[in-house]
C-alpha cells in the first residue's frame, strides 16, 4: 500500500495550478485557477495575485477557503485521476518579513521575482502581493493507488 501522506506532499509539489474556492459577500463560492507554491510541517500553499481581484477581496472579509490540485496531464476520460483537496484560511502577506515566503514562490516561478521582490513589496512599488493559505484538511483522490476507496484523508502536518 502507497503512503498516502507521502503522495499528496508529491502531488501538491509537483502540481502547477490550485483551483481556489472563496466566499463572496452573499456566502456563494467563487472559483478561480492560481499558480501556486507549498511547503509542508507546517502545511502552507501561496499564491500571488492583485488585492482588487475578487478571491483577494474575498479573503479579507472572509478566510476560508476550500481547494483542489490535479497531479496527473489530461489525456483521456479513461485515465486513472490522482490529485488533492484542500480547505483552510487564506490571508494577504505583510509586504515586510516574509522572506521565506517570497523565497519559495519565487523560486518555484522565477519570472515572478520581480513582481514581488521585497524591496518592492515594500515600498508598495507592485502591483502584486503573496497569500498564504493555512492548511486545515487534506484529503487524497488517488484511483491507482486506492482504486477501490480513491478518497484517503490525510493528516495536516504542522
Amino acid at each position: 500500500m502507497a503512503d498516502a501522506r507521502k503522495l499528496l506532499e508529491d502531488y501538491v509539489s509537483s502540481g502547477k495550478v490550485i483551483q481556489l474556492a472563496t466566499l463572496d459577500a452573499t456566502g456563494a463560492p467563487v472559483v478561480c485557477n492560481l499558480w501556486f507554491a507549498s511547503a509542508f510541517g507546517p502545511d502552507r500553499i501561496w499564491f500571488m495575485s492583485r488585492p482588487n481581484r475578487e478571491h483577494c477581496a474575498n479573503l479579507r472579509a472572509d478566510p476560508r477557503v476550500a481547494g483542489a490540485i490535479l497531479a496527473i496531464e489530461l489525456e483521456g476520460i479513461e485515465q486513472d485521476v490522482r490529485g488533492v483537496t484542500f480547505v483552510g484560511a487564506g490571508r494577504e502577506l505583510p509586504t515586510v518579513g516574509i522572506d521565506e515566503q517570497i523565497a519559495a514562490y519565487a523560486g518555484r516561478w522565477p519570472e515572478a521575482a520581480d513582481a514581488i521582490a521585497p524591496e518592492a513589496l515594500a515600498a508598495e512599488a507592485t502591483p502584486h502581493r503573496l497569500y498564504e493559505i493555512t492548511v486545515e484538511k487534506w484529503v487524497l483522490f488517488d484511483e491507482l493507488f486506492y482504486p477501490d476507496q480513491p478518497k484517503q484523508p490525510v493528516r495536516v502536518s504542522g
